[in-house]
């Protein structure tokens, strides 16, 4: 197997292996360019204000984030000769503190920095909303935002990859008795695309919504093929596994996609540069 850029470990409150084990996992399965990259959420920078708030537990990245790096720091030294092991980490909501954003990515030891975007300002996580219990408006009213925050972030793009662009719609094809008519976002997603190839910064096919309901790799076909169509040249896949059993699922797949939409190489990064791995 070639590549999975987009793993947690245990230095993720949602993660429950350690990064040694995930690294050696990954070396038994034959994986010769794996990232593990751990959560930044930046609003959750300090810790919670009270342990009944929501999401309490992902509160304090600026902890579990910074050890995570270290760790990783050491295990390269370790493991080094057996894989590409590359120290990133994934940094969500980086405009909800920015402070905090900069913060992370000044640091040296970082490979490569995954922009993500789980929580619209003001708002839970996608996971947590009631999505199936909203009208169709108010649904989109959300995606709107998110696109639109997501536009921002790529502006801002002291990130080198776009995360799953896609990933509300995982909860809205599980909740929802509705289909979103994506067709009223083409603008914005062009306007994020030109954004990253502009600043040569690329997307990850996710393969996550493989293993859940929606079935599709975040973002899908389509919008892979219009980031490839439109210029894009860096792109990268992840299984966004939480544990080691999740590692390389629906890598394969994603690689077939990719390659499908015309990708002769995939992406991989040693000290935030973007290099060139072919299948």
């Amino acid at each position: 197997m070639i590549c999975d850029l987009h793993t947690h470990s245990a230095f993720s409150p949602d993660a429950k292996d350690t990064a040694q084990a995930m690294i050696l996992k990954a070396i038994d399965m034959g994986i010769q360019y794996y990232a593990i990259t751990d959560h930044c959420d930046c609003n959750f920078w300090e810790m919670p204000p009270s342990p009944d708030v929501r999401d309490a537990d992902m509160y304090g990245s600026r902890y579990y984030a910074k050890a995570s790096i270290s760790r990783l720091d050491d295990m390269k030294k370790i493991y080094g000769g057996q894989l590409e092991l590359i120290c990133g980490i994934e940094l969500a909501q980086p405009l909800q503190n920015l402070e905090a954003a900069q913060k992370i990515v000044s640091d040296k030891r970082l490979d490569m920095v995954i922009g993500s975007h789980h929580m619209n300002k003001g708002k839970d996580d996608f996971y947590w909303l009631e999505l199936g219990k909203m009208s169709r408006e108010q649904v989109e009213r959300l995606l709107e935002d998110y696109f639109s925050e997501i536009l921002d972030m790529c502006v801002w793009g002291e990130f080198d990859v776009l995360g799953h662009l896609t990933y509300p719609l995982r909860y809205i094809a599980e909740r929802c008795e509705f289909e979103i008519d994506m067709s009223q976002y083409e603008e914005v997603i062009r306007e994020i695309f030109k954004t990253l190839i502009r600043n040569d910064k690329g997307i990850e096919i996710n393969t996550s919504g493989l293993r859940q309901p929606i079935g599709k790799t975040l973002p899908d076909i389509r919008y892979v093929k219009l980031f490839h169509d439109m210029g894009g040249s860096v792109i990268t896949i992840g299984s966004d596994a939480h544990s080691c059993a999740e590692i390389g699922a629906g890598i394969e797949d994603g690689i077939k996609l990719a390659e499908e939409v015309g990708f002769e190489y995939l992406s991989y990064f040693r000290k935030r540069v973007p290099l060139m791995v072919t299948y």
